[in-house]
């Protein structure tokens, strides 16, 4: 009861995220898919503004733009790439721009375009997949970590433990294995579970290098108990994008 008490805002705002998660994928629908996703992008994107300290306060209209576009064009993870084309040739047309300015344009735009893509590609087995495999990384790194880890896995996220890394990491890679059962067949399933896994623990890495550049413990304050919303999808901006390249690679 006490441990409940200690975490009551983080179990109960992760109960009322995996409700909402259900039910949207009950719905399995494009357009409600956009929205969410959408609606989750521009307020990530808002938070990696600050995180990266960029100052022009005009880029959450050419996100929106970006996010219109992507609900009319079939291939979201292109249109990253058209963006960095465009604003390359921004830059080379005006030097009063900042390369700095499009880092909310990679992260989380990226990511976040691939997961739609793979819904589109792939149908909603595909993300319940990705859930699934980033989840268990962060159960199974928590639970191994705090039962017998001991070393330090690197210095960004002290927290973490090389003990706890593999075991998330071997947890993730047996169960996604078979959740991605009705994706793909085992071993196909059990070597993306894996990729996705790494890279899920790089993704939150990458987060929290981020935090301590600008010097805050969370990315935003939305979720009781979470943090932001950069904190609760880290590590699946890095697993969508691995997810989707396998997938198309090795199906």
């Amino acid at each position: 009861m006490s441990m409940f008490e200690d975490h009551k805002e983080r179990i109960v705002t992760g109960f009322a995220l995996l409700a909402a998660v259900i039910i949207i994928g009950l719905i399995d629908n494009f357009f409600v898919m956009w929205l969410v996703f959408g609606g989750v992008y521009l307020l990530a994107f808002k938070e990696a503004v600050k995180l990266f300290e960029v100052e022009n306060d005009g880029l959450l209209p050419f996100a929106a733009g970006l996010w219109l576009v992507a609900g009319v064009y079939p291939y979201g993870d292109d249109l990253f790439v058209l963006a960095g084309v465009a604003y390359a040739s921004a830059i080379a047309f005006n030097k009063e721009l900042e390369w700095k300015d499009f880092f909310p344009f990679i992260y989380p735009t990226a990511g976040i375009l691939f997961m739609l893509t793979m819904y589109q590609e792939y149908g909603v087995l595909s993300l319940l997949w990705l859930l699934a495999v980033v989840a268990l990384t962060d159960v199974g790194a928590y639970a191994v970590g705090k039962s017998i880890g001991k070393t330090q896995f690197c210095e960004t996220s002290p927290n973490k433990t090389m003990e706890g890394v593999v075991g998330g990491i071997a947890v993730a890679t047996i169960g996604g294995a078979f959740f991605g059962l009705g994706v793909v067949d085992f071993m196909v399933g059990f070597f993306v579970s894996f990729a996705v896994a790494v890279s899920s623990i790089f993704g939150d890495l990458f987060e929290s290098s981020l935090k301590r550049a600008a010097g805050v413990k969370d990315s935003g304050d939305l979720l009781p108990g979470h943090g932001g919303i950069l904190d609760r999808i880290d590590g699946y901006l890095f697993g969508g994008i691995v997810m989707l390249v396998l997938l198309r690679g090795l199906v």
